[in-house]
């Protein structure tokens, strides 16, 4: 990729390559020498270590219309949420305090919320025992903040990341639900050294090139990595030998989010960002796995004139990055699964 000004590499004319010599997908050099599982571990702690304000990803922005609510479990929590007269968000426990009727199914009337089962209006103030919980729109997804869930010290708003600015943006959200907990979601997205052996159909010549705390990677990438990052020269596969060739870089901000964003190439300045949500209360006793939800929110941004037209067929291209994003997920919820299935059972390596 050519240099800029300001040293940076910045896309050539042309955002395509062509592999000259492309290496068949079994004689690619092996990662699993570096992908050890100890640095793997240590940067899942940090980010368990991180505060995230008890705030949880409820589901998308575009899910929530006038006439609607959006409902959803967190962590055995049911919760609903709403947009009130006045445009604003309001949420609270997803059980009518009647009856319990499942107010997500629900209709929204002047910005009232009507149970369905015998009429009773909540205007996202307190009623009868049902208490509203603090929500947040950050324009691209609804989070919620459920303090006896979290048990952390409560947050004003949730940890979010950088995102390229939405006028200039296309973005979409994929949603899928595993059977695992959060942190193996994250743990699968904090190993970059999978993607090119375990989803071949979309990357390829991955090489890890900064890891958190630098060892062994040059000092460029080292900075573009951070103190807690990976950063990762990665191609990704459009057609034949065609390529995308870009750096993306890994962090997580906080313990069930992990954003990826591109520091290099192509697309510089977008980001994918991966959120696990606890669907099922922790329970060890239960013998039913836990279920956790992946809401994965793709930002995509260029300086090219032509992505303009991308956004104005948005419509269009929205199914489609919510089609490639599901079927990385595919394969990913696999890994996330198997891999709470080797911890629940003590056969997990390390």
């Amino acid at each position: 990729m050519p240099a800029a000004a300001d040293g940076s590499r910045r896309p050539g004319r042309f955002p395509l390559r062509l592999r000259r010599d492309p290496v068949p997908w079994d004689r690619q050099q092996p990662t699993w020498g570096e992908a050890k599982p100890a640095l793997i571990a240590d940067a899942l702690k940090r980010a368990q270590a991180r505060p995230s304000g008890n705030w949880y990803v409820l589901g998308a922005t575009r899910h929530l219309t006038a006439g609607r609510p959006l409902g959803g479990t967190v962590a055995g929590t049911e919760v609903v949420a709403w947009r009130g007269a006045d445009g604003r968000l309001r949420a609270g426990p997803g059980a009518c305090p009647h009856l319990g009727a499942p107010l997500k199914d629900s209709p929204v009337r002047c910005g009232t919320l009507v149970c369905h089962w015998h009429g009773l209006a909540l205007s996202g103030t307190s009623f009868a025992g049902w208490e509203p919980y603090p929500v947040y729109d950050d324009g691209l997804l609804v989070w919620v903040r459920l303090d006896a869930v979290g048990g952390e010290e409560p947050l004003d708003r949730p940890v979010l990341p950088a995102r390229p600015e939405p006028a200039g943006a296309l973005p979409a959200v994929y949603a899928g639900v595993g059977r695992c907990e959060p942190e193996d979601i994250v743990a699968n997205r904090l190993d970059p050294w999978h993607g090119a052996w375990f989803h071949p159909y979309s990357f390829v010549d991955l090489t890890v090139v900064g890891t958190p705390g630098g060892d062994g990677v040059g000092e460029e990438a080292g900075e573009e990595a951070g103190e807690d990052g990976f950063a990762v020269d990665v191609s990704f596969k459009v057609a034949g030998r065609a390529v995308v060739p870009v750096r993306a870089v890994f962090t997580a901000p906080e313990p069930r989010t992990v954003v990826m964003h591109i520091a290099e190439g192509e697309g510089r300045g977008s980001v994918v960002e991966t959120h696990a949500t606890p669907l099922t209360a922790p329970d060890a006793t239960s013998g039913r796995p836990p279920r956790t939800a992946v809401t994965e929110a793709v930002v995509a941004a260029s300086d090219r004139t032509g992505f303009a037209l991308a956004r104005a067929a948005a419509p269009l291209l929205r199914p489609l990055m919510r089609a490639a994003a599901g079927r990385l997920w595919r394969d990913d919820l696999a890994y996330a699964e198997r891999r709470w299935e080797l911890r629940s059972t003590g056969r997990f390596p390390g």
